[in-house]
């Protein structure tokens, strides 16, 4: 199973052995542990749950306890599930740590992208603008909309001003550059989706 959750920390950059510079993303990922086993037989599919970031117990509801306590596992943050093809692989209790990973590895990673509100059409989708020259009065309005008589109105899906970011998004094909086991960091080289401190999903890829 290559598969990890993960935080992203920052960007920086590193040097290779021919001197080369390669800008990175450093993800804390993991250690993850095993909370729940599922089987085609008992849930109609395979697949693990893991947990990841250890949370205090006053800040979980009664459910969520109960179903730390039957794994007889500490209380997490986030949980997450992985389709596998042999749950029988994996033990309850068991920890995953980011060395499934190693350098050179092709991955995909998925996060939500930083918001940005309410935008206009030239930020949100790359739009022209209007002319700047004396008398115009039309600078960074979408313009025409749809067709006047006929079918006279806007069509579904329109590129119009909203709502920007704040987006599930992936981002595939990114090169695994180093793999550090013991402070449980992994660099990305390139830039991946969402914020400092944003929690994202590293997969093998599908795309090679």
């Amino acid at each position: 199973m290559k598969n990890m959750i993960g935080k992203k920390v920052g960007m920086t950059q590193i040097f290779q052995e021919d001197g080369s510079v390669v800008p990175v993303t450093v993800v804390e990922a993991g250690p993850l542990v095993v909370v729940q086993k599922k089987t085609v037989e008992s849930d109609g599919y395979n697949s693990i749950q893991v947990g990841f970031v250890n949370i205090k117990e006053h800040k979980i509801n009664k459910p969520l306890k109960g179903h730390f306590d039957k794994a007889n596992v500490e209380y997490k943050k986030y949980l997450k599930e992985f389709s596998v093809e042999n749950p029988d692989e994996f033990q309850i209790g068991q920890e995953i740590k980011v060395d499934v990973f190693a350098q050179g590895d092709m991955i995909d990673v998925t996060g939500t992208s930083k918001g940005k509100g309410t935008q206009g059409v030239i930020k949100r989708h790359g739009f022209g603008r209007g002319r700047e020259t004396h008398g115009s009065k039309f600078h960074r309005a979408p313009g025409g909309m749809s067709a006047g008589t006929y079918p006279g109105r806007v069509f579904k899906g329109h590129k119009m001003a909203g709502r920007m970011g704040n987006e599930r998004v992936t981002v595939q094909n990114l090169q695994v550059v180093r793999v550090d086991v013991e402070k449980n960091l992994i660099l990305i080289k390139g830039a991946i989706p969402g914020p400092k401190g944003g929690l994202v999903t590293i997969r093998q890829t599908v795309k090679k």
